[in-house]
């Protein structure tokens, strides 16, 4: 069975069907990327145009992206799966993968305006930094798009190499440069350890095309599949690497505290956003029948998430650090999400896309607090904060709460949905822990709410912000207590995004 040839998967035509609309918020991205690039060389604007730019660019991907969201719908209604995988099923055109490339859009769109201190301190860089942002965007949109191993990984290095530049643009700071080294080769060690996974998987299937290889696995009984396991477990350490996955966490609190302030939040979200969108497409798409193989695994990484992320950032004492074990933490939440199967599509996406929003919208007032150049945000600069910028503040502590999982909070609602899709499932002892863990991290969350409120600032420096900004993180607070209290005017969207 090693190289077999295997017939498309059931309801997908052979042949292959160009389309270029179904890649356009990729393309457009490309081109706003070179276009951003063009305009600094040839006419030297000011910062504010670039991120104008950019900002269009990204809010036409978007509109791309809507528009697609609907013409998906229209083929399944229409009974017409070939315009769902174009390429010869390189891309899945699916609601699943549309979803979230908005909302990786949204997420860029939100860390560009939220970080703008670090573009404006940037200077002539500020070009070459919003181009690298338009094509890491770009290249975890296309991965979380494609339906072939191989589109998965180019996609995963374009938004990785990016990603790792980005992490290094605070210049000639040592522990910038230590964050964007230790990412790199951290990086490529776990890139390496993915594609050699999605070797093994092509000499087990004979496909790289994930729809052929449940195909494939549906119709054959494979004697000894031991290759076959190890590639699906290669796959998962590769993956968990990105989602900062216990542990293959290691990088996390460097990077998070190394790179600079403005960036972070970009940085953190689309990589963790991605990474899970892309396992879950392939444990449940690919490998359902190996659900008691891999199932295991998701929950060893699951509890290892949650007990040395919570145990970790109560000893931290700057939030950068204490924000890179939460998300540790959070990684180990989602996962108990993954294991339940197809089943839980719809909570996880719905805790990938306010999860993100939360990243970008806390490490944004990190940016505002500690400075967008900054690497490092000690738990004293946010001492009395509530006295120097209540806006800030209060927008802080909801994030916070709503990251700990507090009623009447879109985390809550993530967390309480991810938890009873696990129960169901079997896992009754790992939703135990998973509450356990979400007690205990009210600890380091209020940790941080008690130095903004209840202790004596030791500095009388105001925060910087801009108006725009100020008022796109109210918006970000806003959406997450309104999806608290009515979580289905998102849970209805994420219900439709159904992987093919």
């Amino acid at each position: 069975m090693i190289f077999a040839q295997t017939a498309p998967a059931a309801g997908i035509t052979a042949e292959a069907q160009i389309s270029w609309a179904a890649i356009s918020p990729e393309l457009i991205l490309a081109l706003g990327a070179a276009l951003v690039l063009l305009v600094e060389v040839q006419f030297r604007p000011a910062r504010r145009v670039l991120g104008w730019l950019a900002s269009f660019g990204l809010t036409a991907a978007t509109v791309m992206s809507i528009a697609l969201w609907f013409r998906a719908g229209s083929a399944l209604e229409a009974g017409d799966p070939a315009v769902l995988t174009p390429f010869n099923q390189m891309i899945i055109l699916d609601r699943f993968g549309i979803f979230i490339r908005v909302v990786l859009y949204v997420i860029a769109l939100l860390g560009i305006t939220l970080g703008w201190d670090m573009f404006r301190k940037l200077q002539a860089r500020a070009a070459e930094t919003l181009a690298l942002v338009l094509l890491s965007t770009a290249g975890f949109s296309l991965m979380v798009g494609s339906g072939h191993l191989i589109m998965i990984f180019l996609g995963l290095e374009t938004g990785s190499i990016a990603l790792y530049v980005l992490a290094g643009m605070a210049g000639a700071k040592a522990r910038s440069d230590e964050a964007a080294v230790k990412y790199f080769l951290l990086g490529s060690f776990a890139s390496a350890i993915f594609v050699y996974g999605v070797a093994l998987l092509f000499a087990s299937t004979g496909t790289f095309r994930i729809l052929e290889m449940a195909s494939y696995l549906s119709e054959n009984v494979i004697v000894r599949p031991l290759s076959l396991l190890i590639a699906v477990g290669l796959v998962i350490v590769g993956l968990a690497f990105k989602v900062t996955a216990a542990p293959f966490h290691a990088w996390a609190p460097d990077v998070y505290q190394g790179a600079p302030a403005g960036i972070t939040g970009f940085l953190v979200a689309v990589a963790k956003i991605a990474g899970f969108t892309t396992l879950l497409r392939i444990l449940i798409t690919a490998f359902p029948g190996l659900a008691d193989r891999w199932v295991p695994i998701i929950a060893f990484l699951s509890v290892t998430s949650m007990l040395v992320g919570v145990v970790m950032a109560l000893l931290q004492d700057d939030v950068r650090r204490i924000l890179a074990y939460s998300g540790v933490a959070n990684a180990g939440f989602i996962l108990t999400g993954v294991l339940a199967g197809a089943v839980s599509t719809e909570i996880v996406l719905f805790y990938l896309g306010i999860y993100g929003l939360q990243l970008v919208g806390a490490f944004g007032i990190v940016s505002m607090v500690s400075g967008g150049m900054s690497t490092g945000s000690p738990l004293s600069d946010f001492k009395g904060l509530s006295t120097r910028a209540p806006v800030l503040a209060a927008s802080f502590s909801v994030l916070l709460l709503a990251m700990a999982g507090l009623p009447l909070t879109s985390g809550f609602i993530a967390k309480f949905g991810v938890f009873t899709e696990a129960w169901r499932t079997g896992y009754e002892w790992l939703v135990i822990v998973g509450v356990i863990a979400s007690a205990a991290a009210f600890a380091f969350y209020l940790g941080i709410i008690v130095s903004m409120y209840m202790q004596e600032s030791e500095t009388a420096a105001v925060p910087t912000s801009t108006t725009l900004s100020r008022v796109v993180l109210v918006g970000v607070v806003l959406v997450t207590i309104v999806l608290g209290i009515l979580p289905n005017l998102l849970l209805d969207v994420t219900a439709l995004a159904v992987p093919l």
